[in-house]
């Protein structure tokens, strides 16, 4: 693939030549500035994979998010003069943006149902989705991959776990595909969510708080009956807002990576018959190098509290780093032809769901969710086409992904 080439070099996560194609830039990153600093943010922009296992490894306190893990640019522009503290306890944004103990002990309410032991018993009813849903789109002969399959299938399995209707799935995924088409610099940090997401949650918590939140639904019930350390509860929007990582993130990855990498597999034949010589075997060996491939998430922040050297550059309390996942999916110095697909390729260390403190909440049940509708879409589609002419891929400083993928069967 030709390159652009980059004369004068500079990079910002929401310039709009950036959002179109950030790939060029995080090689030139990776090989020239593994520490980028970017004034008009006071942020650090760091691109290699071991440098960002390394730091969201840490649990020390070093790093934080108390400004957001997706902030906007009416946070970055304000350059902080020392450490950023915690926020008030209320009103509560969303947890993610509390150090420990806290950030913990709230994630905890929101993850039982998404353990290994927990997500495993999902198996036949995300299985039953996919199906239902390919019964429904197959005698059509053409749909949206990314919408009408996986993405309804997505949105379905957050509905059952945040209290909601199934039949909701449509309006949820196109709330969340909205909420996600940030403009340049506008951020889409889940703490900072637009109304039409709390809409659904927040009469979810007033109805379970009614009931007497006997935990039948697990996640609202939870947060209803968690106390924070002064003893006080959280007010109906409170947990709400704490229920936004399931909502937003259950509905929006799983689609886009499913999509794309049945697009990628379409392209490569031989590699499309190999995974389809065992799709029980292969399948979740492909899954990995789909995820590595076809992730959309960019970038998520920190907020410096303690001094940190890397690679000769000291980062000074309150100052911001920048963490390029999609930039270490593609780093040399981790895999070999990082560019290429390769469908059985060994992959000891993946970032694409994060690391540390803030991994992927639902990391088991997205890995469950792309393995199946894989797995079933190969099985009752023997032969399938991508009109890439058709395939949309909006500019973003966040979700660079495939948002539409429609497909000929």
């Amino acid at each position: 693939m030709n390159q652009p080439v980059l004369q004068h070099f500079s990079y910002d996560p929401f310039d709009p030549d950036v959002m179109a194609d950030p790939l060029p830039y995080y090689r030139r990153l990776r090989d020239e500035h593994p520490v980028y600093y970017i004034d008009k943010w006071d942020t650090y922009a760091l691109s290699r994979f071991d440098d960002i296992w390394q730091v969201l490894g840490l649990t020390d306190g070093t790093f934080v998010a108390s400004e957001g893990t997706l902030p906007a640019a009416t946070v970055l522009e304000h350059h902080n003069d020392g450490p950023v503290a915690d926020p008030p306890l209320h009103p509560m944004p969303f947890h993610a943006n509390f150090d420990s103990p806290i950030y913990e002990n709230v994630r905890r309410c929101t993850s039982a149902q998404f353990r290994p032991r927990s997500a495993a018993t999902l198996t036949e009813r995300i299985r039953t989705l996919a199906n239902e849903r390919l019964d429904e789109l197959l005698p059509r002969g053409s749909f949206d991959l990314t919408q009408d399959y996986g993405g309804i299938v997505a949105a379905s399995l957050v509905c059952e776990f945040v209290g909601l209707p199934v039949d909701l799935a449509p309006d949820v995924l196109a709330t969340v595909n909205a909420g996600s088409l940030a403009q340049p610099g506008e951020g889409v940090e889940v703490g900072n969510a637009r109304p039409g997401y709390l809409s659904y949650l927040t009469p979810i918590i007033e109805r379970r708080r009614a009931a007497g939140a006997d935990g039948s639904v697990p996640i609202a019930d939870s947060l209803i009956g968690f106390r924070l350390p002064d003893g006080s509860e959280f007010t109906d929007l409170e947990a709400a807002t704490q229920m936004l990582g399931v909502f937003i993130g259950g509905t929006e990855t799983v689609p886009k990576i499913t999509a794309t990498g049945l697009w990628e597999l379409a392209q490569r034949p031989e590699q499309l018959a190999a995974v389809r010589a065992d799709l029980g075997g292969n399948v979740p060996v492909a899954r990995e190098e789909i995820i590595r491939y076809c992730a959309p998430a960019q970038w998520f922040a920190r907020t410096v509290r303690r001094p940190y050297t890397i690679h000769d550059t000291t980062l000074r309390p309150g100052q911001r780093i920048i963490t390029l996942l999609a930039s270490a999916a593609r780093d040399e110095r981790e895999y070999a032809d990082p560019d290429e697909f390769v469908w059985n390729r060994p992959i000891e260390r993946l970032l694409s769901f994060g690391h540390g403190q803030h991994f992927c909440l639902g990391v088991h049940v997205a890995r469950l969710e792309i393995t199946i509708m894989i797995q079933e879409f190969l099985r009752r589609v023997p032969d399938y086409r991508i009109a890439a002419d058709q395939a949309s891929r909006p500019p973003s400083s966040f979700q660079w992904g495939w948002n539409n993928i429609p497909v000929e069967v």
